[in-house]
């Protein structure tokens, strides 16, 4: 599952966290309703500044946790998390727990998410962001290859048997790594895990229900802590749901498919603004003007780094955000007019930070051992060549990135059956052509919580994208979060509600003839259709 919101939060923050000592006082308190654990050992928070660089002046702690559930008295590991108070005078309404997605994001920066709450909703929480074990400024965190992204690589499509065999060698070479570096955390490193910490977090702040907002994988957590803990949920958003029923090697193969529709509309937009960039009038034009450039990257890596699969890897990010439209476009534009390797280095280093594995390691912890992966190459490698047919650019890197999962030293668990039909009303909200998370997925959690309402965007290829200024979405998110507002359940499977997303980016330049007014966001109405993408206004950074 590639895909992720992440807020950056500095290295001095996590830093902090180091003279921010838990001081273990455990207790025992008995099952809550809808618990799963015959009891749990409730930890003691102690909280001090995070500093300068924390979120809106957050504080920052950390707390012990089992490493085996089955055995809460056992090893202890820490897991770091970060606050940010509800408003003095606002109406409390609880602890508001956050994830980015990943699997293996850090949280920590998602504790100054409540400011961009519209009309003040979020004032009256207490936003909790954390890293989840294995994670970040959580202790221990796991690191099996640090280097394992520099480029460049060898190429992603396997055309020759000695490409092939390299990366079933790499991919086999991580996993043993990841094996030696991980030990006993490897094996409790499951989604079922990170939601049981998600409820000592709760135990831990003496508050009897969770509020939750989750991006991405987030919301795959959020669906298995709702199963696990029903009677626990107050309320939960859940931006681009991960379909539990493919989760996740049939996951990825949807996502090659979805980032090569993106591509192409990227590729169109580029072609619709050839005043700017130059590159093509038309989207077959772009297209092969884009594989070109690839292939010249083959025998020549830009500045000894950029090669093909970098190359790739620079402009996925087209397809998760519209917001990277215009600086992709400069990047592409620039560097075939004066060819310097600098910016597309640097695009590369922030889009798969290739010195620094965490975020990877703890993806391919979680979801290797989280459902059953095929054991056997033939089948990866019939379904990946099957789907590369009709999706060749993203699918072979694709498979890479997941295939240390086909040697993978733990034994995957079974899946687990989400079951929201005794949760409280939830919101989920999907963009209709998002490419990390198909809008399947939405419409499959829609069933599974009967209880729940769907906000769709029809037309938008923004993954992860509330919160970012969407009059409607947001106005949407922050009547739920303000009074548990919604939109009235329809019959039938379909969304309950819609918005039209923002319109897509403009570049500076563009002539008028081709330039669209950015507009307001429509009003929200039940079952409309909304053709206009949206424009991501944050600063993100981006887990394959």
């Amino acid at each position: 599952m590639r895909g992720l919101r992440i807020w950056a939060v500095s290295a001095a923050v996590a830093g902090s966290l180091a003279g921010t000592v838990l001081v273990p006082a455990p207790s025992f308190a008995s099952r809550a309703s809808g618990g799963s654990d015959a009891a749990e050992i409730v930890p003691t928070i102690r909280w001090a500044p995070c500093g300068d660089a924390g979120p809106d002046g957050a504080d920052c702690a950390m707390i012990t946790v089992p490493l085996d559930y089955g055995r809460p008295n056992g090893t202890k590991i820490k897991l770091a998390l970060s606050r940010v108070q509800h408003k003095p005078g606002a109406k409390y309404q609880g602890v508001m727990l956050v994830n980015p997605g990943g699997p293996g994001a850090s949280g920590l920066g998602l504790s100054g998410l409540g400011k961009y709450v519209p009309n003040g909703a979020g004032d009256g929480y207490d936003w909790i962001g954390f890293d989840p074990r294995g994670v970040g400024a959580s202790v221990p965190s796991l690191n099996c290859i640090k280097d394992y992204f520099a480029g460049p690589r060898p190429e992603f499509v396997p055309t020759t048997p000695a490409l092939e065999g390299t990366w079933l060698g790499l991919s086999a070479k991580y996993a043993k790594a990841c094996g030696k570096a991980g030990g006993d955390l490897l094996r409790h490193l499951r989604t079922t895990d990170v939601a049981r910490d998600m409820d000592q977090i709760r135990a831990a702040l003496r508050v009897p229900t969770l509020n939750f907002y989750g991006f991405s994988y987030g919301t795959y957590l959020g669906q298995v802590y709702a199963t696990l803990f029903p009677n626990r949920v107050r309320r939960m958003v859940l931006d681009s749901n991960v379909d539990p029923t493919r989760v996740f090697y049939q996951a990825n193969l949807d996502q090659d498919v979805a980032f090569q529709r993106n591509m192409q509309v990227w590729w169109a937009w580029v072609a619709k603004y050839d005043s700017v960039y130059h590159l093509g009038t038309t989207e077959p034009a772009v297209e092969k003007a884009w594989y070109a450039e690839k292939e010249k990257l083959r025998t020549a890596p830009a500045g000894g780094v950029v090669g093909p699969d970098e190359w790739t890897d620079i402009f996925l990010s087209a397809g998760y955000y519209q917001s990277t439209w215009t600086s992709l476009g400069t990047l592409w534009s620039d560097f075939i007019a004066n060819g310097d390797p600098k910016p597309a280095i640097k695009a590369f280093d922030a889009a798969d930070t290739p010195t620094d594995d965490n975020g990877f390691a703890v993806y391919n912890a979680v979801q290797c051992s989280d459902a059953p992966w095929p054991l056997k190459w033939a089948t990866w490698k019939r379904d990946n060549w099957r789907v590369y047919a009709k999706a060749p650019f993203e699918t072979w890197g694709n498979a890479w990135f997941n295939a240390p999962c086909l040697f993978w030293p733990v034994k995957a668990g079974k899946a687990v059956d989400v079951n929201g039909s005794h949760v409280a009303p939830i919101l989920l909200v999907g963009e209709t052509l998002d490419a990390a998370t198909p809008f399947t997925g939405s419409m499959e959690v829609r069933k599974r919580f009967p209880a729940s309402r769907l906000l769709a965007l029809p037309g938008g290829t923004s993954h992860a994208a509330s919160l970012l200024g969407d009059r409607c979405e947001d106005g949407v998110i922050a009547a739920y979060l303000a009074d548990g507002t919604l939109p009235a359940r329809r019959s039938g499977n379909r969304p309950d509600a819609t918005c039209a997303p923002q319109p897509v980016p403009v570049p500076d330049g563009a002539p008028s003839s081709t330039s669209a007014a950015v507009g307001e966001s429509s009003r929200l109405r039940p079952g409309t259709a909304a053709v206009a993408s949206p424009l991501h206004q944050w600063a993100h950074r981006r887990l394959r």
